[in-house]
């Protein structure tokens, strides 16, 4: 995202709206994805997330640095790993694959309230004819939802140390999915080589577009029946 803001397509109000949502995600909505990492985990019989100290909103027991600049950067990140010991489920597999769809849905879910925040800002601005605040508020709205629903799109993308490989466990035979984990660290940089080459910025952007349509329209719903 700033490579087009550095290019002028959005222009200085764009710019100072986009930086301030995505440091809200940041502070704010990233701790969720991780926080509901660690309680699904928790929850499901692992103690691990609770002793290193990740049962908490505070953002700076999640945040990773390089990941924050690449939500700045690109519009997808990611924070510091909840770490997950498998064996403490009571199924290993299926446990470690709700715990890593877990981020992804909480992502959904603040994208879907924002949404819904957006559409009432809407409607409560036909009534309350102030044309700045409202631009300030609805562009808000839309990048949090909009980073949020990439942040989701992006970490279910089944390779390695994304939350989709762990999804993915569930139906690889261990064999394939441990040789592949061995090569985590080495394809984590040739993710970070697409990501800034922009290889993978079409596929994640429709992706992104139809899911945020979604929600939205999900979202526009009760005001539509409403009558607005």
């Amino acid at each position: 995202m700033l490579r087009h803001i550095f290019s002028n397509e959005i222009g200085i109000l764009g710019a100072v709206l986009y930086i301030a949502s995505a440091l809200v995600v940041i502070f704010l909505t990233m701790p969720v994805h991780e926080y509901a990492h660690g309680l699904v985990a928790y929850k499901l019989g692992d103690n691990t997330p609770k002793w290193q100290g990740r049962l908490t909103l505070n953002p700076f027991a999640h945040i990773d640095y390089l990941g924050a600049l690449s939500i700045l950067l690109f519009g997808f990140g990611w924070a510091k790993p909840v770490r997950v010991n498998m064996n403490n489920f009571k199924n290993p597999k299926i446990g470690m694959a709700i715990t890593a769809l877990a981020g992804p849905v909480s992502n959904l879910i603040v994208a879907f309230i924002s949404l819904l925040l957006f559409n009432l800002s809407d409607v409560v601005f036909l009534y309350f004819d102030n044309q700045i605040l409202k631009a300030i508020f609805i562009n808000v709205l839309y990048y949090i939802a909009l980073i949020n629903i990439s942040l989701a799109v992006f970490n279910l993308i089944p390779i390695p140390p994304l939350d989709g490989s762990r999804i993915l466990s569930v139906v690889l035979p261990n064999r394939i999915y441990y040789t592949i984990m061995r090569y985590e660290r080495f394809i984590y940089f040739g993710l970070l080589a697409l990501l800034w080459i922009g290889i993978l910025d079409i596929p994640l952007s429709i992706l992104t577009n139809i899911t945020f349509s979604g929600l939205n329209n999900l979202a526009y719903l009760p005001f539509k029946l409403l009558g607005y």
